[in-house]
């Protein structure tokens, strides 16, 4: 798997996680977020800086709505296909 991020917040109320990223991540990956247990899903969207975006670059720090708690500093990977 390839790792394209780290968890640097988690949102409790909202179901949020920023992301930094390492590689790029767009609209319709599959990811999956090492946090103790799996969680793996699709991104439906994210955004940076408020904005809703398809695609985002390495560097950027991207919000994802996630169904469950995560941990900061859980490891974001691509899932394997």
């Amino acid at each position: 798997m390839k790792k394209v991020g780290t968890v640097t917040h988690y949102y409790g109320k909202i179901g949020v996680v920023i992301v930094d990223l390492s590689s790029t991540l767009k609209v319709g990956d599959r990811i999956k977020i090492e946090n103790g247990t799996e969680l793996e899903q699709t991104v439906d969207s994210m955004q940076v800086e408020h904005e809703q975006v398809e695609e985002a670059k390495k560097g950027d720090k991207v919000g994802l709505k996630v169904p469950q708690k995560v941990h900061e500093g859980a490891t974001v990977y691509l899932a394997e296909e």
